[in-house]
């Protein structure tokens, strides 16, 4: 191997049964996943049959959005300074234990709105905490040279998980009680920190001094690092512009459906589903490619395919052939999320990579929501279609540059302090 492709972590050289490691990860995670997925659909749900009401929506979308937002930068913190293993376990046993409290009440009779909020708002906290702990623990036990390839399986689990779940959420709903679901997460929880208390990961190096740090020192050297990183700052201004411009797609469509083709549940129904098809497809494709070489580059691939499908999702005029497309959107999806989580985990220093995947979350959910309060009243005035065509348009143009850039960000080779310290003294 050459010196461009060293270990980047170089606390873990020795990654001896790493495919039994990261077997039992990946399984663990998808099983918190899968718990988490269904407790969200059966509570929207739950409170969309029993309210009606688009202000408890807004209300259960508020509780379990803002603590994750309001968490994330101190979750990076503790990422960066307590073992990860046993901080992903913690917050796992926080969204079981609130949610067999939240079971419990309601097996009593106890059924208040106020206490799924209460519980939404801790589960949204366990996330947040439990995210950035994800993303850095991985480089620990997975050789960098197969990271893209573990990313990748990862990005066609998840869709499979966001069929699944809301299916199952519904069919057991329609036969069995709230309450059901519930404990299915709680069952769900404790088999993932059962298989991550059997995962050998040994403790992260921190970085000197740090013990010594409080809590806002910490935060303001991971934000510093991320400044006068070149290759994080362009990523990160790129994710943020992308994901604005992808807000359309991601929160109008099930409004252009209503408005052009038809109200019928099964057609936003078909909307999700042809998506998630599409990215497990995507996945599967990446997991076999691993994408180009400059992870930058894979990442323009995807945005200039964005752009070219959801163009022809704009011009569509009859409903099938608006599903075919639906359905290859989906599929560019994880050439852009594996090579992206990839590229930090390959060139953030180990010391770092808590507060950098916190901030990456940070900037996820807040800038959706920026964009719907943007794009949200111009829909209103303005056809969707419209709407899609012209941020497609500007989705290809920064996408274009990077795929066809011969080095559009210069890659460091390696995450020690060496190359960050070159960075910065630039």
């Amino acid at each position: 191997m050459d010196e461009n492709n060293v270990v980047l972590n170089q606390e873990n050289s020795n990654y001896e049964g790493w495919k039994k490691k990261t077997a039992l990860f990946l399984s663990s995670q998808s099983l918190s996943l899968f718990g988490s997925m269904l407790v969200q659909y059966a509570i929207i749900w739950y409170i969309t049959l029993t309210t009606q009401s688009g202000l408890f929506l807004m209300a259960a979308t508020l509780a379990g959005f803002l603590p994750q937002i309001l968490i994330s930068l101190f979750a990076g913190v503790w990422a960066d300074r307590y073992h990860r293993k046993f901080l992903i376990i913690g917050a796992d046993a926080l969204t079981a234990v609130s949610t067999l409290i939240l079971a419990i009440f309601f097996l009593m009779g106890y059924q208040e709105l106020w206490l799924i909020f209460l519980v939404s708002g801790i589960r949204s906290v366990g996330a947040g905490i439990q995210m950035p702990a994800v993303n850095a623990l991985l480089p620990q036990i997975v050789p960098t040279d197969r990271l893209i390839k573990v990313n990748s399986i990862n990005s066609f689990l998840q869709p499979i998980i966001m069929i699944a779940a809301p299916v199952l959420s519904g069919a057991l709903m329609s036969f069995s009680r709230l309450e059901a679901i519930f404990f299915i997460d709680v069952v769900t929880a404790i088999l993932a920190v059962g298989l991550l208390f059997i995962l050998q990961v040994p403790a992260h190096q921190r970085t000197e001094g740090a013990e010594n740090a409080g809590y806002l020192d910490d935060l303001k050297a991971g934000l510093t690092y991320i400044r006068h990183n070149r290759t994080v700052r362009t990523l990160f201004i790129f994710f943020g512009f992308i994901f604005f411009l992808v807000t359309p797609v991601a929160f109008l469509t099930p409004l252009l459906i209503a408005r052009s083709f038809g109200e019928e549940v099964w057609r936003l129904t078909a909307n999700e589903v042809t998506f998630f098809v599409g990215s497990i497809l995507g996945g599967i494709i990446m997991t076999a490619w691993g994408g180009f070489k400059n992870h930058f580059r894979t990442i323009g691939l995807s945005c200039i395919l964005f752009a070219a499908i959801f163009t022809g999702l704009g011009l569509s005029k009859v409903f099938p052939v608006y599903l075919f497309f639906m359905f290859l959107g989906g599929i560019p999806m994880p050439f852009f999320q594996a090579p992206t989580t990839t590229l930090l985990q390959e060139t953030v220093r180990p010391d770092m990579q808590g507060r950098v995947f916190s901030v990456q979350q940070l900037i996820m959910n807040t800038i959706m929501p920026f964009g719907m309060m943007f794009f949200g009243p111009i829909a209103d005035i303005v056809s969707i279609e419209v709407l899609l065509v012209i941020s497609s348009f500007l989705m290809a143009v920064p996408g274009l540059w990077i795929f066809f850039a011969k080095e559009p960000v210069k890659l460091p080779t390696g995450i020690g302090a060496k190359d960050y310290e070159m960075e910065i003294g630039d």
